[in-house]
């Protein structure tokens, strides 16, 4: 008799997880029902089919915060995902939870972003009537939008994780706790670095109350705040930090909200992104057929509104094929060899 690994690893995690934590075998299911693999446990199965997603591919090209920057080392949506499951999965892995639950959901917790970040998000927003939430369209793009159609059949854990990892939401798994902190710790920190490197603050700007609690650089901040974490969820069944780095952590976002976020420096061009987005939902409203077959087939079959598959073409797109798009139809031809 075949040796069923998949049962074996089930059992390995009554073993060596906190009762707490998320179990493979006591999944909630998926939408749709599924024969079991013999080798993969439920979320290692939904993190594979994320990594092997279109979607998961077009992060590499698409903003993180700060919109086509001249250097290589910049973040994008696809290395601020890595750089969150690396985090997460670290203090999943110290608090005994479930590391294949915890990087499925911050794998796929971004799936659903637009073109030039929130920029683009803001955008569609605006001129979308049904609006746009980018945690909202990561569960389209694993639910309907993959694979001509039919989704990837994630499991309910993976999929609340995903749609509540913002700060308003509340995911019911303790793993879905940890993405939501660790998508804050991962910004926060590399969108420094970042800033650091394109000369819009330094090190020394920032203020030396909170560098004196958090740390000096982006590798001990990370390490005090990922400590702080675990030390504190460790024997408590939620994820949470001292008062004292908690606070810490609250004002140096702050800053990075006054100093970054809203620098003209930094989001100087993101008006002109905005627009691009705006003038291209409007163009596909009023030119279906323009759209590629997929989306009309979903517009024709009644599947959603028009307003609703526009946005989630839209979406879709990579910053780079945005600005072709936009070249192609709104810019003439001919103006081209001038």
């Amino acid at each position: 008799m075949a040796i069923n690994i998949r049962v074996m690893l089930e059992e390995r995690e009554h073993l060596m997880l906190r009762p707490c934590a998320s179990f493979s075998d006591r999944s909630l299911g998926r939408i749709r029902d599924e024969e079991q693999c013999d080798i993969r446990p439920v979320f290692q199965r939904d993190r594979d089919r994320i990594i092997h997603s279109k979607a998961f591919r077009r992060l590499k090209d698409k903003t993180q915060v700060f919109l086509t920057p001249e250097g290589d080392h910049y973040r994008t949506r696809m290395t601020h995902t890595l750089e969150v499951a690396q985090i997460a999965r670290s203090i999943s892995k110290a608090l005994l939870l479930n590391e294949d639950l915890t990087e499925a959901i911050a794998l796929g917790h971004d799936l659903g972003h637009t073109p030039f970040g929130h920029a683009g998000e803001r955008a569609l927003d605006r001129v979308c009537p049904l609006g746009f939430a980018h945690n909202e369209q990561s569960i389209r793009v694993v639910s309907i939008l993959e694979k001509d159609g039919r989704g990837l059949n994630l499991t309910k854990e993976v999929l609340d994780g995903i749609v509540n990892h913002q700060t308003e939401g509340n995911p019911f798994t303790l793993e879905g706790r940890v993405v939501q902190i660790s998508d804050k710790l991962a910004y926060v920190n590399h969108d420094i670095d970042d800033a650091i490197r394109g000369h819009i603050i330094r090190e020394e700007d920032i203020p030396r109350e909170l560098t004196d609690r958090l740390g000096h650089s982006l590798k001990e901040r990370l390490n005090t705040l990922v400590h702080d974490i675990v030390i504190h969820s460790s024997d408590r069944d939620e994820i949470v930090m001292s008062d004292e780095i908690s606070e810490a952590f609250r004002e140096l976002r702050e800053y990075m909200f006054r100093s970054v976020y809203t620098n003209p420096v930094a989001k100087g061009q993101e008006a002109k992104a905005e627009r691009l987005v705006e003038h291209l939902y409007t163009y596909y409203t009023q030119n279906v057929d323009a759209l590629p077959e997929e989306f009309r087939a979903m517009v024709a079959e009644g599947r959603d509104p028009v307003e609703r598959v526009v946005a989630d073409y839209v979406a879709g797109m990579t910053d780079k094929f945005a600005v072709m798009t936009y070249e192609d139809l709104m810019i003439p031809k001919a103006w081209g060899v001038y």
